[in-house]
């Protein structure tokens, strides 16, 4: 026989349990064998149930069986050494300490493969085979190993929990169904497993839904840090064109200065250098005539001093005659005029700075915020507006720094301009463009106040439809009575009734698309809110019908 046909046989004489040849090998009732100490150990651990299992089959005994030494297994296992073959069992490895032992196992534990839940033994493949094997094992329920079976087990009872008691919301075994939990509402585990696993599987679909959505707006927000960057490295590169623009313009009038300082020196010391020649030329003249003149003075004869006096008496024409002497300022006018320029400069960079700060951080992800639910809430995104009376209707009489409109019943002197409302609704926008989160609020006196935002480009002549807030698409407006407002947007209108205040609070978050009205009093009290997509900057809007009724911006800040 060779080798490798004892290899194959080798199987026939190996213990079950230790996986190696047979040692003092014994055979049970049912037909099976195995080494003397391996069942015995096995036996010994289940003395405390008073039942004996057959490792191989599951026969079990009621008494522990009593094991004698098979002579004939015990020689031909002996005769298998002598020639040196051993076993070689499939290694699955040592179970670790991280793994699940095999329950049957003795001296080195392997690694289990499964679990069964009516033995609650772990076994490892050699092991689980009866399972497979058996029909005595058809009803068991195997598992992927766990160490967790003790669990399984009735602490009170000792028994399997196959039981599940929903009043208590607990497992239990079929004993505690008849004692403690005896009326309750108590159904098998598989049961309510099958029920637990519905909601299981409603709760993976709205999980897996959600991450569908999350995954989406994970996307939209990548688009958007995209979108951010392209939109950032196009705003830096054009605002450096623009400065280098304003520093190269800056540097040629400094230059241009310069110059002309220079050559007006050059010109006035020229001037002056001029003067002082001809100044140091009639002093020097003047000092010879009156050493001419000293001289004649001191002639004793009269005849030669009438002789020569007259033609020493007569000077020239002096040079103080068109001498302009005055205290000049020379070139500080020039510095005031540059400081002046300066100083207007730095307001006009002041101002940019300021603006250009507010647009930097009104740029907004479009991440969901929650609308504010208090008065205080709403006052964090406070903007300060005033009206612009470019395109105030000439019926329209700001005042209050421009914060204020009351309706006249003369037109006002406005002049012509592009931006102003002329035939439909007497009507105002705020100077200030809205974008991002904002809030503020209308003070009004009067019924017929519609308080209003728009796009820029709505039309500001024609048809009601054309130019009237709330009438069109471009323009949403809450129009306000004694006791009733109504909402409108293209020229679809929806009323409200009931006890209003005399202030109006309106907060609009531009990305998401949010604008709402409130009546402000000792509450904060919502009256409409439009959930829409913005496609332009907004301008805040009053329009004004009866006349005496005046609407103002409040200051918030």
């Amino acid at each position: 026989m060779s080798h490798k046909g004892f290899q194959l046989d080798l199987k026939t004489f190996c213990c079950s349990l230790c996986l190696d040849l047979l040692r003092d090998p014994v055979t049970t009732a049912c037909g099976h064998s195995y080494c003397m100490s391996c069942i015995q150990s096995f036996w010994d651990e289940e003395d405390e149930k008073k039942t004996y299992i057959c490792p191989q089959c599951g026969q079990t005994f009621t008494t522990r069986p009593v094991l004698k030494r098979s002579t004939m297994l015990a020689a031909l296992a002996e005769e298998l050494k002598k020639i040196g073959l051993k076993a070689a069992p499939a290694d699955h490895g040592n179970a670790g300490p991280e793994g699940v032992a095999c329950d049957f196992c003795t001296g080195r534990k392997l690694r289990a493969v499964k679990s069964c839940l009516v033995c609650l033994v772990s076994y490892c493949e050699k092991h689980l085979q009866p399972h497979y094997e058996s029909s005595a094992f058809g009803e068991h329920k195997l598992v992927e190993p766990s160490k967790k079976l003790p669990e399984n087990i009735c602490p009170r009872h000792d028994e399997v929990m196959t039981m599940f008691c929903r009043s208590d919301r607990q497992c239990i075994c079929y004993l505690c169904s008849n004692e403690e939990h005896k009326g309750h509402d108590t159904v098998t585990a598989a049961a309510e497993r099958t029920e637990r696993q519905r909601e299981l599987e409603g709760s993976r679909h709205n999980i897996q839904q959600r991450i569908q959505d999350r995954e989406k707006d994970l996307k939209v927000l990548q688009q958007e840090v995209e979108a951010i960057n392209h939109s950032a490295d196009e705003a830096v590169e054009h605002s450096e064109r623009i400065f280098a623009e304003l520093i190269s313009l800056m540097e040629k009038r400094r230059s241009e200065v310069k110059q002309q300082v220079r050559f007006q020196q050059e010109t006035e010391v020229s001037r002056v250098k001029e003067l002082q020649e001809k100044l140091e030329q009639e002093i020097t003249e003047l000092k010879r005539k009156d050493a001419e003149l000293k001289k004649l003075s001191h002639t004793e004869d009269h005849t030669q001093f009438l002789h020569n006096y007259p033609s020493l008496s007569a000077l020239s024409e002096s040079t103080h005659s068109y001498l302009n002497i005055r205290h000049l300022r020379y070139f500080e006018d020039v510095t005031a005029v540059v400081s002046e320029v300066t100083d207007k400069l730095q307001d006009v960079l002041r101002e940019m700075r300021r603006k250009i700060s507010l647009t930097v951080t009104e740029v907004d992800v479009l991440l969901p915020q929650p609308e504010p639910k208090t008065r205080a809430g709403f006052l964090k995104y406070a903007r300060e507006l005033t009206l612009d009376p470019n395109t105030a209707h000439r019926y329209l009489l700001l005042s209050e720094g421009d914060r204020k409109a009351t309706y006249m019943s003369q037109q006002q002197s406005y002049p012509d301009h592009p931006d102003r409302f002329t035939e439909c609704g007497d009507q105002v926008l705020s100077r200030e463009s809205l974008t991002g989160r904002c809030y503020w609020e209308v003070e009004r006196k009067g019924g017929g106040i519609g308080v209003a935002v728009a796009y820029k480009n709505i039309s500001r002549a024609g048809s009601l439809k054309e130019c009237g807030f709330g009438h069109n698409d471009k323009s949403w407006a809450m129009y306000f009575d004694q006791n009733s407002c109504h909402y409108y947007y293209n020229d679809i209108t929806t009323s409200f009734s009931g006890p209003l205040s005399s202030r109006v609070g309106v907060y609009l978050d531009h990305a998401a698309g949010i604008l709402s009205f409130y009546n402000i009093s000792e509450t904060t009290t919502l009256l409409h809110r439009v959930q829409t997509t913005f496609t332009q900057p907004l301008y805040a809007g009053l329009d004004l019908y009866y006349a005496g009724v005046t609407a103002e911006f409040c200051k918030l800040t």
